[in-house]
């Protein structure tokens, strides 16, 4: 059973390090969006319950040695999107909200990390970059444990199950990261198309995949996109379709925080998260995963 939040928006790590909006570097902006869940609901309380697990992050990282929060400003947006209390909102309407959201804070000098919602979501976000980037390629990262690669589910071409066929389409390149749950169609496609795919089997027993990984980008930039099920379900429960074998937290950060020095990262999305009643674990997770992502970004661009 999903846990239930409120959809009001809380500052991210909590309003002592709420900036005005003019100086902050960081955008965090929740998309609490559920329209096509397939297997376990909830992922429409996924930012809220961040949000608010955020409250209980240390300011101090550690590994960092910095309050990067402090340091760097983090600004909450208000929610878009939003299908709490049983509203209805068609997927093009989404895209559209979302896509003109993301370009207007990257257009204001803002990192945005995106909270969701279904993967769905992350299809307006990329549309919202190669606006702004125009010609000029990126790679999008996908950390997942499925291949969202089918040409359309239950009808429709928008499920959360094709976002990734979406991304193909729009003729960027990806590289897909903890994937351990296809159908054949989509195995029929990573081969017709040599997709690059590291495997969560394959990284299990192959301690250089992060180089492997990293070598393989071809562009300077990338988006990375993160459903919260490439993790494994033992660190991260609160997801819609849980898988076993997933990425552990100190592999996971090992690579993101090489992602970051060795590429430019010109956003993120963290999506699927789903809480569980009587436990926080996920979205308490799921918001210090949030906050290495900007702390690893401040180290790159010298915040």
């Amino acid at each position: 059973m999903s846990a239930i939040y409120p959809t009001s928006n809380i500052p991210f790590i909590g309003s002592e390090i709420e900036p005005d909006y003019t100086t902050a570097k960081v955008a965090i902006l929740p998309i609490p969006y559920e329209a096509t869940t397939t297997y376990r609901r909830g992922c429409v309380n996924g930012p809220s319950a961040l949000l608010d697990a955020s409250q209980q992050l240390e300011c101090y990282d550690e590994e960092l040695d910095r309050e990067t929060g402090l340091e760097v400003g983090i600004y909450t947006h208000e929610s878009i999107a939003d299908t709490g209390n049983g509203k209805k909102i068609l997927p093009l309407d989404m895209l559209k909200v979302t896509q003109e959201t993301v370009e207007k804070l990257v257009n204001d000098g803002k990192f945005v990390i995106a909270i969701g919602g279904e993967h769905s979501i992350t299809n307006g976000i990329v549309k919202a970059y190669q606006k702004i980037y125009l010609d000029e390629k990126f790679t999008v990262i996908q950390i997942d444990a499925h291949g969202d690669l089918r040409y359309e589910y239950e009808g429709s071409i928008y499920n959360h199950a094709c976002v990734m066929r979406r991304i193909i389409e729009m003729k960027l390149p990806t590289i897909q990261i903890g994937i351990r749950a296809i159908c054949k169609e989509e195995a029929d496609l990573i081969k017709e198309k040599n997709l690059t795919v590291f495997r969560a089997r394959e990284i299990a027993i192959q301690p250089d995949w992060i180089e492997r990984a990293i070598a393989s980008i071809q562009t300077q930039r990338v988006f990375l996109t993160i459903d919260l099920d490439g993790i494994d379900p033992t660190l991260i429960p609160g997801v819609g379709t849980p898988e076993p074998g997933g990425l552990n937290w100190y592999s996971l950060t090992a690579f993101l925080r090489k992602l970051f020095e060795l590429h430019e990262v010109i956003g993120c999305d963290i999506m699927e998260l789903a809480p569980v009643t009587d436990s926080v674990v996920s979205e308490f997770t799921a918001a210090k995963l949030v906050y290495k992502l900007i702390g690893y970004q401040a180290l790159a661009q010298g915040w």
